[in-house]
Parts: C-alpha cells; sequence; structure tokens
C-alpha cells in the first residue's frame, strides 16, 4: 500500500491547524510541529507500521532546518510516497489582526521590543523571508478572508484530487477585497458588462442561469472566457511537465458575485475534461465581510 503524505507549512496564524484538524477529520494519522530533520525517518516508520494517510504540520520553529525540506519530499517522491505540499498564506494585515485579537505572540518576536506592533510586523516579515523558497515549492492557500470552515473544505478538495497529475484550480474573487495571493495567474474581468446593474439579476450570482444567459449573449465576454481558455490550454502541458502539482487562475470582477463566478463555472467546465479541476468562490462560501474568521496564530 502506497502512503499518502499532506505537509502543511505556512505563516504562523495562517491556520494550520485549522487544516490540520481538517485532515484528521478525514482519516489522516497527524503530527504537528515535526522538525524537518524527523520527516524522512517518521515516514520509513509510518509505512513500516502499513500506514496509509499521514499529516504533518511543520512552521517557522524549525526555521534552521527548513531549507532541508524541499530536497526531502523530492527523495521521498522519487521512493514511491505521494506527496501533496500545502503553504498557508495570509497578508501582514490579516496576520497582525489575529494576533491582536488572540494576545498572543509571534514565534519569532522579541520581547524586549518596546514597540509590539512593530515588533509583530518586523517578526512577520522575517518568517516571510525564512519560508520564501519552501513556499515556491508548495501550492498556496490563502487564507486571509475565509472561513475555517472554508479552509476545512479546500484542504480536503485538495487532498481528494488525484496526485499524479496536475490540478487545476480556478478561483473567482472582489477586487475590492483584495488580490488573493495563493494566485498564479489573475485575470480581470471588470470592463465586462455588469449584472449587477440589472434590477432583477443584483441579488443572483454567475451560478443562477438568468446571469449566464445575460452575460453569454455578449460578444466581449465570449472572447474573454475564450482568450483565458487558450492561454491556459497552450501553457499547461509545460507547467505539467515542469512537474507542477496545482496551478491556480484567479478571476476578479468588482463584487466576486456575477462576472468572475460566471467564468470560473465556464472555465472549470471545459478543463475538467482533460484536467483534475477544482472550483472556488471566495466571495460566496459563507464568509462574514466585517472580520476574517481564521483567527488561531498557529
Amino acid at each position: 500500500m502506497t502512503l499518502e503524505v499532506v505537509l502543511i507549512t505556512g505563516m504562523s496564524g495562517s491556520g494550520k491547524s485549522v487544516a490540520l484538524h481538517a485532515l484528521e477529520d478525514a482519516g489522516y494519522y497527524c503530527v504537528d510541529n515535526l522538525p524537518p530533520e524527523l520527516l524522512k525517518p517518521f515516514v520509513a516508520l509510518e509505512q513500516h507500521h502499513k500506514a496509509n494517510k499521514v499529516a504533518i504540520a511543520m512552521d517557522v520553529r524549525s526555521a534552521t532546518s527548513l531549507p532541508l525540506v524541499p530536497e526531502q519530499l523530492e527523495a521521498l517522491r522519487s521512493s514511491g510516497v505521494r506527496i501533496k505540499a500545502l503553504f498557508l498564506d495570509a497578508t501582514t494585515d490579516t496576520l497582525v489582526r489575529r494576533y491582536s485579537e488572540t494576545r498572543r505572540r509571534h514565534p519569532l518576536s522579541r520581547s524586549d521590543d518596546p514597540d509590539q506592533q512593530h515588533a509583530l510586523v518586523d517578526a512577520i516579515e522575517l518568517e516571510r523571508e525564512l519560508l520564501a523558497d519552501l513556499r515556491e515549492h508548495t501550492h498556496v492557500i490563502d487564507t486571509s478572508i475565509i472561513r475555517s470552515s472554508q479552509l476545512q473544505g479546500y484542504v480536503k478538495a485538495l487532498i481528494s484530487a488525484p496526485t499524479a497529475q496536475l490540478t487545476l484550480v480556478f478561483e473567482s474573487f472582489a477586487f475590492k477585497r483584495g488580490i488573493p495571493v495563493d494566485a498564479d495567474y489573475v485575470f480581470d474581468v471588470r470592463m465586462l458588462p455588469n449584472p449587477h446593474y440589472e434590477r432583477n439579476l443584483r441579488a443572483l450570482t454567475g451560478q443562477d442561469e438568468p446571469v449566464a444567459a445575460f452575460l453569454g449573449q455578449y460578444e466581449e465576454v465570449r472572447q474573454m472566457e475564450r482568450q483565458i481558455r487558450e492561454f491556459l490550454a497552450f501553457w499547461l502541458d509545460a507547467l505539467a511537465k515542469d512537474h507542477r502539482s496545482y496551478v491556480t487562475a484567479a478571476i476578479g470582477c468588482t463584487g466576486g458575485q456575477h462576472r468572475s463566478v460566471y467564468l470560473v463555472e465556464q472555465l472549470a467546465g471545459y478543463f475538467s475534461a482533460h484536467w483534475t479541476t477544482l472550483k472556488r468562490h471566495r466571495e460566496l462560501d459563507g464568509i462574514d465581510p466585517a472580520r476574517p474568521a481564521v483567527r488561531t496564530p498557529h
């Protein structure tokens, strides 16, 4: 039986504990804050015990040995272990707010700094620098404005995707709430006709047939869809040959409700015939617009 290992890493305060709980619920044996030096021995032990699903969380507390991880992951893949590596990220403002709410110290903060706010921002930026290389070798999930339940859903969807091929993720979003930091490609569709100004369509979304019919009648909407589709179709084979496990295409409009949602639905439907494809609608999935809900700094 082939062992599957899910590695969860990322910024402190980005929701790693939430993700690990989701994996535990999905039947994974979970280990938090495993030192990178123990990754290969631990995997060997789990293989000896005939385990089939293991999830491991690592963070900046192991900063000095984190550079070992990409090479270790590649060695494990070469030995037949199925690896899925996820990196949870969030904006600096979001992380500062979460730490302020919980009144916990960042693991890299200096307790002797009189300006605690400045010290926290410095610690977050140092952490970004230390984790930058590891981030390049993983699939990034932006947790800045999503609920814990939504993050859990994202993680479960990603781990259920086949390991052996590239997974294409389409994500709709609202520019007014920020560009997702997990996007590999960002497409701006705010210049397209907006159903928001049609009274009978305003309360609907791009998943509803009346909105789809409204947008589908415009040549510029069809042309935008065609051009995004052609761009991705041209490059996906090259990305897969470059050993990319995930590619995220984010499509944004003003409110993240109509145009971006419609195009994500259309594009995901088209590419699902050829690639493993996932959909995310950041602004539609139970988000409280007043504040982020992934608040625990772990």
